[in-house]
């Protein structure tokens, strides 16, 4: 079991926790994920590490109450234990000076983001962030980001801060300015990760995506978060969970992610007390 060290609210569903894991942080690398269980009989999640501490061995993941587990795991508080933590999984991002990079999140995604643009900069690159939320109210990690990128870009829906429109808009907007990078990673909802990504591809940038399909194990054994990439079958757990953004089979992604959709809402109103038709 992991004691819960801090917890704190970043926006209506979204929250930071600091845990205890001392083995994880000790090994964790930008980019990889742990798998959580909060209750013996429930799911397993997997949840990317936004930050650690070697020597204090503390990991930190940020959650967003969606589902079942998630909004479980957002009623835990300080001094609470996490049942079960295993990581650090995946493959860590692949760290080294390529000159000038771009990391590109929404959503929660954002804490992946943070992870990389921090080693990105420690590797002595030039890093442009550009993140994006519906309004300004749901941004996350502003401050975080700013101190590691050279400079933060913020796009909202409503343009209530940065650019109105989408972090997509952001990138043509430095790319009509005749800016050139040599490195993207692109970390959020699937769609923004597709179309964001076609963009950077068709400028010549090398660039990768961190893909979040439904998982189980984490270990590759299941199966459950297969993805289709330059037409090859690939376990994102073990695989990934970053490919290149230019064979991802995007469609299928969308696909596997919505399959339990309904499942999953009727378990969200059971939790909160709510109808459910079906």
């Amino acid at each position: 079991m992991h004691t819960i060290l801090k917890k704190e609210r970043l926006n209506e569903l979204v929250w930071r926790y600091r845990i205890a894991a001392p083995k994880i942080a000790k090994k964790r690398q930008a980019g990889q994920f742990v798998i959580v269980r909060v209750e013996s009989d429930g799911e397993r999640v997997p949840l990317t590490i936004a930050d650690a501490d070697a020597s204090a061995g503390w990991i930190e993941l940020i959650v967003q109450a969606v589902g079942h587990t998630t909004t479980k795991m957002s009623q835990l508080n300080e001094g609470d234990v996490i049942l079960d933590l295993m990581g650090p999984l995946g493959h860590p991002t692949e760290i080294k000076k390529y000159g000038r990079c771009l990391c590109i999140g929404g959503g929660v995604g954002v804490a992946a983001l943070y992870s990389i643009a921090s080693a990105l900069k420690a590797a002595e690159n030039e890093v442009t962030t550009i993140v994006g939320a519906r309004n300004q109210n749901l941004l996350l990690l502003e401050t975080e980001l700013e101190k590691v990128s050279d400079r933060l870009l913020i796009a909202t829906d409503d343009g209530s801060k940065g650019q109105h429109g989408f972090v997509s808009d952001v990138f043509k907007k430095l790319q009509a300015q005749g800016e050139h990078f040599d490195f993207a990673i692109i970390v959020g909802p699937v769609m923004m990760m597709k179309v964001t990504s076609d963009l950077t591809v068709a400028a010549g940038i090398k660039t990768l995506v961190s893909l979040n399909p439904i998982m189980i194990d984490g270990t590759g054994m299941c199966g459950g978060c297969r993805v289709c990439v330059n037409n090859e079958i690939k376990f994102a757990c073990v695989d990934g969970p970053e490919f290149d953004a230019s064979g991802v089979d995007w469609d299928t992604v969308m696909q596997r992610l919505n399959a339990y959709h309904d499942v999953e809402k009727k378990h969200q109103c059971k939790l909160n007390g709510l109808p459910h038709d079906g």
